[in-house]
């Protein structure tokens, strides 16, 4: 169990990383089900944003996955 959530990290980042325009779309369409509409002033500053985000979050994770790696016995 201590190891779902640093993997889902990872993929979860990793998925930001590499499809950020896909992880945009997404999450608008979502916020459109709960009556909010939302865009990004500038796409192109978003989908980088997003992309470095992305990677910052799997990279939490798989260092999240080394320190339980080297605590276990």
């Amino acid at each position: 169990m201590q190891f779902a959530i640093p993997i889902i990290t990872v993929l979860y980042g990793t998925f930001l990383a590499l499809l950020p325009k896909m992880a945009i779309h997404l999450q608008i369409t979502l916020n459109r089900y709960i009556n909010w509409k939302m865009e990004p002033i500038s796409m192109e500053k978003e989908v980088f944003k997003t992309h470095i985000t992305g990677g910052l979050v799997a990279l939490c994770g798989i260092i999240s996955l080394i320190l339980i790696l080297l605590q276990s016995p």
